[in-house]
């Protein structure tokens, strides 16, 4: 009886995406699971209370830049792992917001992601790993990510 049948890895695709991966990859090969990468684009518009100019600007394409970039990226991040048959996924918005979503949309019973073990005022403020903790239906692996 295998204990996963479909694995979310949430990875931001900087150079610690790889240990995360590596790690959910023994996993679903030890249940025969199905993978999926999720790479959440969190955009905040920069805010001018100052000045009005930054009205001007098109948000909307700016957010589809961002989305093209990230696409790009989780492909080429793909290719490097020579993933196959594993669904490459990319979301604007809150990374819990996202992650949660994708969790309940796509039955997913085990969400692997990365942990720096931040300390100090970034603990206090909180992590993406602390906020899906919170919100999960499912079991979680965060991975110690070494420098």
């Amino acid at each position: 009886m295998n204990v996963y049948n479909h694995i979310l890895v949430a990875v931001d695709l900087s150079a610690a995406a790889d240990q995360v991966l590596t790690k959910a990859c023994k996993i679903a090969q030890l249940n025969h699971a199905r993978l999926s990468l999720l790479h959440v684009v969190e955009y905040l518009p920069p805010i001018d209370y100052i000045n009005d100019s930054l009205m001007d600007i098109n948000w909307v394409t700016e957010e589809k830049v961002m989305l093209d970039h990230a696409k790009d990226t989780i492909q080429q991040f793909g290719k490097k792992h020579k993933l196959e048959n594993v669904a490459l996924e990319v979301e604007l918005g809150t990374p819990k917001h996202e992650i949660s979503r994708f969790v309940e949309t796509h039955r997913c019973d085990l969400v692997v992601l990365g942990s720096h073990g931040r300390h100090g005022l970034s603990m206090l403020l909180g992590s993406t790993a602390n906020a899906v903790l919170h919100e999960m239906p499912c079991d979680i692996l965060t991975v110690k990510i070494e420098k």
